[in-house]
């Protein structure tokens, strides 16, 4: 059998060689032999005659790229197309010869961070030298596309010997090649790769493509599970798989009918114990599940490219529930959102936030924009970068979120005009009973009296702490130990409560300027 496979192969390589584009190489020859044998007519016949006489016939579109060819595969990398049609190869291969085969998804992990770092040109040099180097190792026989940026698929050619362990070690091998550094502008650069893997053998009679999706959900489980991680797929993990589909679907349908709305934590002064704001918290209230979190609906959204309409609902409500507030007489000064790095993204997304305001009657000064302290690592010319200070010239507050987890230099701080800094709770937790954790929260307190910056303590959960933090010098607090995030129906009752037990309450002295 595998003599008359190799004939086979033989035969067509050498049909390949008279019947492609290579055979033009020859069509001088062809006309200076016919010119010698018939003159200036037949030169010219031949001349003409023999592209159209190819052309007619379609010889050189008639090889098919599939695992049909008679073993003659495209090497290299490949499109979505043709990696599917050889896949659907394999699995007939598999199917009728017994020997297994295997998809394999690979994503390169922090490919947005690279992207934000270096820019577009310097990810996609990187993401080529990668590719490279997957080519390196995959055999001549397997097949290679890239599906994204930072995707990519690999169809392992059927073995005997492809088995789970073979899989797990072939996985290993990619990670490694991809883990080496890159030479970037002088300076190594390290990334790390997540990959998922099906073989053939845990599939019973299913399409190619279904074959890449159950390589795709190991892959995506893989990345839930950390950086640098390899899944198998499993029943399991088409069961899971099926269940976050189910989710997804519903998200879309929760964003439209409600479900999902954003409940209030309040921000209080630690000078007076006033109630100096709200931030917005998205959640959804599930029929059957009761309510979720954002670690739970937020991968749905950014996987579905929803954050966008997400961030709209969001505002919507709590620009609602702003004015609100103001007709029942409470004048909340600010109310404090989120905002992704997909909604920053939009260059429209200022003349958007001015209809918005403009529909409620709310002034720009009275919304809070929270934005990570990733987002201040990227260039001065990225619509991200145009759009926080576009926002902060329109009057918006700008929070930096999670101050002291990522990298904000002084120099950023100031570009992007940051009115607030908002103190992680990891520097926050225990503050009050841990003097290297006042140091940092101290220390981070001084450096915002001296930018002239106002600072919130989130994560707030004890007296202790809430004490401490007023004593160190913050301007607001915010945490389960002042309230829990409610819906909007508790904030009326919860803001009148809060304002009449603070009357009389006795101001905690704060740390001497």
């Amino acid at each position: 059998m595998r003599k008359f496979l190799s004939i086979d192969r033989c035969l067509d390589t050498l049909r390949t060689l008279l019947t492609g584009p290579q055979v033009l190489a020859f069509l001088p020859a062809a006309c200076l032999a016919a010119f010698w044998l018939g003159g200036e007519r037949a030169l010219v016949i031949t001349a003409l005659g023999l592209p159209l006489a190819f052309a007619a016939t379609g010889i050189w579109g008639s090889r098919s790229y599939t695992a049909n060819s008679a073993g003659m595969r495209p090497s290299g990398a490949v499109t979505y197309d043709v990696f599917l049609s050889e896949m659907q190869g394999l699995n007939q291969m598999a199917e009728n010869g017994g020997d297994n085969a295997a998809c394999i998804a690979v994503a390169l992990d922090d490919y947005a961070d690279l992207q934000a770092l270096h820019g577009q040109a310097a990810a996609n040099h990187v993401r080529l030298q990668f590719t490279d180097r997957i080519l390196a190792i995959i055999r001549n026989s397997d097949i290679f596309c890239e599906i994204d940026q930072n995707r990519f698929l690999v169809g392992l050619h059927p073995s005997p010997h492809l088995d789970l362990e073979a899989c797990i070690q072939m996985s290993g091998r990619l990670q490694s090649a991809v883990e080496e550094p890159v030479l970037l502008n002088g300076a190594s650069v390290y990334l790390s790769c997540s990959i998922g893997f099906c073989l053939h053998s845990d599939l019973h009679e299913v399409e190619a493509k279904d074959w890449i999706s159950a390589a795709t959900a190991a892959l995506a489980e893989a990345q839930r599970s950390g950086p640098s991680t390899i899944r198998a797929y499993s029943t399991e993990t088409r069961r899971r798989s099926l269940v976050r589909a189910n989710l997804h679907k519903e998200f879309e349908a929760a964003l439209d009918s409600g479900e999902i709305q954003p409940w209030f934590q309040p921000q209080e002064s630690t000078d007076t114990g006033n109630i100096t704001g709200f931030e917005a918290l998205a959640r959804w209230e599930h029929p059957i599940k009761g309510v979720l979190s954002p670690q739970v609906f937020l991968p749905f959204a950014e996987q579905a490219e929803l954050m966008e309409r997400l961030g709209q609902v969001i505002r919507h409500h709590a620009f609602q529930a702003m004015r609100a507030w103001d007709h029942a007489g409470f004048a909340i000064p600010r109310i404090g959102i989120n905002f992704s790095s997909d909604e920053l993204r939009n260059p429209g997304l200022i003349d958007r936030l001015k209809w918005e305001l403009d529909q409620f009657d709310l002034t720009p000064n009275r919304l809070a924009v929270e934005v990570l302290e990733t987002v201040f690592s990227r260039g001065p010319d990225d619509v991200i970068t145009r759009n926080v200070t576009g926002m902060a010239a329109l009057g918006c507050c700008i929070d930096l979120d999670d101050f002291g987890t990522g990298h904000a230099s002084i120099a950023s701080i100031k570009r992007f005009d940051v009115s607030r800094i908002k103190i992680d709770r990891t520097f926050v937790a225990k503050a009050d009973q841990d003097p290297n954790q006042q140091q940092l929260v101290s220390a981070i307190l001084t450096m915002a009296e001296r930018l002239n910056l106002e600072t919130l303590a989130e994560g707030i959960e004890t007296p202790g702490e809430h004490a401490l933090m007023a004593q160190l010098g913050s301007d607001h607090v915010q945490g389960f130990g002042i309230a829990k995030p409610m819906p909007f129906e508790q904030t009326l009752d919860w803001i009148a409560a809060h304002r009449a037990k603070i009357k009389g309450t006795p101001q905690i002295s704060r740390k001497m300027s």
